[in-house]
């Protein structure tokens, strides 16, 4: 496996871009949306960023882990090691705040379509929207704290 080294490198690091990156495209145009009042395309941003998170972040986020894990037996590293236990606490706490995440994305998106037919936001959405919110921030800062972990591992024992 030593020989795929870099190739498997390569995929862990697309896949943190892809997190990442869809993470921080959903949460701009829901915002966006939000913040724009327009119920049409709150609807259609809700629809998208529920299928963006099934295409995209989760897939991307099984590639981690298993790319992750490859690179610590390539190189390997210890698995008691503390940079690698705050990595996956922290991947772990990044998955306990994303299902939820998930969840409210499908709450919205109903909230979405029943204020198509009702002609206003209803104080559900809103408040709903808060909460996603309120669960995004730490995991978008979870994620950020890994990248620095994965690049100086500044918790490693010379």
């Amino acid at each position: 496996m030593a020989e795929y080294y870099l190739t498997i490198k390569m995929i862990h690091i697309l896949a943190a871009v892809v997190v990442a990156g869809t993470g921080t495209g959903i949460a701009f145009f829901m915002f966006m949306a939000t913040k724009s009042n327009n119920i049409q395309a709150i609807a259609v941003t809700t629809k998208h960023v529920v299928l963006a998170d099934w295409l995209f972040t989760f897939p991307a986020v099984i590639v981690q882990f298993v790319t992750g894990m490859m690179l610590v037996n390539v190189l390997q590293y210890s698995y008691t090691a503390p940079w690698l236990l705050a990595v996956i606490s922290l991947f772990v706490f990044i998955g306990a705040c994303w299902l939820p995440v998930v969840y409210l994305q499908y709450r919205l998106k109903a909230y979405a379509d029943q204020a198509m037919a009702e002609g206003a936001l209803s104080e559900g959405f809103k408040k709903t929207m808060r909460l996603w919110t309120a669960l995004g921030i730490p995991a978008f800062l979870a994620i950020l704290i890994i990248f620095v972990l994965m690049v100086f591992k500044p918790l490693a024992v010379v």
